[in-house]
């Protein structure tokens, strides 16, 4: 419920008596007291990505069954620790093709790849220093 939408009983009714005022009065002592300011929050719950439930609903039904396949079989060998890690890659390269399959025009520029028609860019060209990304990568391993 919003503050303004809160009921105060008629003999509560004053300057500092509504809910507003109170968190506001809370906020106020909480900077007095150095602390950080509060601040708006959302009431909607964000969603993991990587939940199974969110990418069946992001996924085209051309891809679902596909997708129920790879993930059974990786939940069966995340009963092993090392599986799990699988499992997880799974769910975040499945999370990005929800992603990706919900643009208009995914299945066009598929297509397109794969027959060898679809303008493409060099990286080198898309990214200019790209190469020296790719050393600093390296040398991180």
């Amino acid at each position: 419920m919003a503050p303004a939408e809160l009921e105060i009983p008629a003999g509560r009714r004053g300057p500092r008596s509504c809910g507003a005022c109170v968190l506001a009065g809370a906020a106020g002592r909480l900077r007095a007291a150095g602390e950080r300011k509060l601040s708006h929050m959302t009431a909607q719950p964000t969603e993991d990505p990587a939940d199974p439930l969110v990418i069946l609903r992001g996924l085209p039904e051309l891809e679902r069954g596909e997708f129920l396949r790879q993930y059974h079989q990786a939940v069966d060998a995340a009963h092993e620790p090392a599986g799990y890690q699988q499992l997880r890659r799974l769910l975040h390269v499945w999370s990005l093709t929800a992603i990706a399959a919900g643009q208009p025009g995914y299945y066009e520029e598929l297509a397109a790849v794969r027959a060898g028609t679809a303008s493409t860019v060099p990286v080198t060209d898309a990214i200019p220093d790209w190469t020296q990304r790719v050393a600093a990568a390296r040398d991180r391993r």
